[in-house]
């Protein structure tokens, strides 16, 4: 399958159409600074909040901060770094914690302690772990590179990923700004057999200055020089303006709505910069702010976090662990 096969005429209608849907039932990234609970004010009603985590900030804050969102009526997707975990007592904890919540997402990562805090240095082992934990999380999301990793091979990152495969309901990409290099990564991984839901990363509008100096720190040094390579970028960083997240979009044409790439919805970067994302999402949706975001099927928001608790059930005995998804949080760099 070329990464040609992909490509579909930019501006088409049927691509145009899929851009704004998309966009529209985007998940938002957060960073659970303190700062963050006033920014989750700006979240649009109904949209999907991620809590990322880092050996920095800990697991309780991303813990505290997932209950803050839940109890705003978001649907939560906490991150959980395999590196930050003590040992299989706090994998216990830390999903016994989401029970009571009533948190059945999770995104699993390798993250970014050195030396770790336990025995786990991967996401893989923590889902296999799991396999022997009562919890009550049925959608995993696990880390994927379009880009490579600084610090591991491609070679380890696709072994990673095809290992991980069998716990996972989806996969959530790094950033990318080259739609070139985000379909040769989609062939090569789709050729490899991998058939994991693709969550896009995709940034929030960030000030082109900000862009070129956060590129090298996260690992997309190369992709943000290409965007800097493109037509207008130096007179947009005089000007002070933003980079447009819906570029990369169009540029991709046809192949948002091509079954073989496989893409779910969008997993949109914010930077904690929310109200901002907000106000370019409802642009690019081109709906009132009211509508905003479309929901996926499956997806609601949940009520208040303590009460439901209670009412949870156990699921059905023999029901597979691997019916679950993992995704990626920004603080945390480690894939496998």
């Amino acid at each position: 399958m070329a990464v040609q096969a992909f490509r579909g005429p930019a501006g088409h209608p049927a691509a145009t159409a899929a851009v704004r849907s998309l966009v529209a039932g985007a998940d938002y990234e957060i960073i659970p600074l303190r700062s963050a609970d006033e920014k989750l004010k700006a979240v649009p009603d109904g949209a999907t909040v991620t809590v990322t985590t880092s050996a920095k900030l800990g697991l309780e804050r991303t813990l505290e901060f997932a209950e803050k969102a839940l109890r705003a009526g978001h649907e939560v997707v906490p991150h959980l770094a395999a590196r930050q975990l003590t040992g299989e007592a706090e994998l216990r904890r830390f999903t016994g914690r989401l029970g009571e919540l009533g948190i059945t997402r999770l995104y699993l990562i390798g993250g970014d302690a050195a030396p770790p805090a336990g025995p786990y240095d991967s996401a893989l082992q923590v889902l296999q772990a799991l396999e022997h934990v009562d919890h009550g999380i049925t959608r995993i999301g696990v880390a994927c590179y379009p880009e490579g990793h600084p610090k591991i091979s491609d070679a380890a990152l696709a072994e990673a990923l095809t290992a991980k495969q069998p716990y996972a309901a989806y996969m959530v990409s790094q950033l990318c700004f080259s739609p070139q290099a985000l379909l040769t990564w989609v062939e090569r991984v789709r050729g490899a057999g991998i058939t994991l839901p693709l969550h896009l990363g995709l940034a929030a509008p960030l000030q082109v200055s900000r862009l070129l100096a956060l590129g090298p720190q996260i690992g997309v040094g190369s992709s943000v020089r290409y965007l800097a390579k493109q037509h207008r970028f130096i007179g947009n960083l005089l000007r002070g303006a933003a980079y447009r997240p819906e570029t990369l979009l169009h540029d991709m044409g046809g192949a948002l709505t091509d079954p073989r790439m496989g893409i779910e919805q969008l997993h949109l970067f914010s930077f904690n910069q929310v109200q901002q994302t907000a106000q370019w999402q409802q642009r690019t949706a081109g709906q009132p702010a009211a509508a905003l975001p479309a929901k996926t099927p499956g997806k609601k928001a949940v009520r208040c976090p303590r009460r439901l608790s209670s009412r949870r059930s156990a699921a059905p005995a023999g029901t597979p662990r691997g019916c679950c998804t993992v995704t990626r949080p920004a603080t945390s760099r480690s894939p496998s």
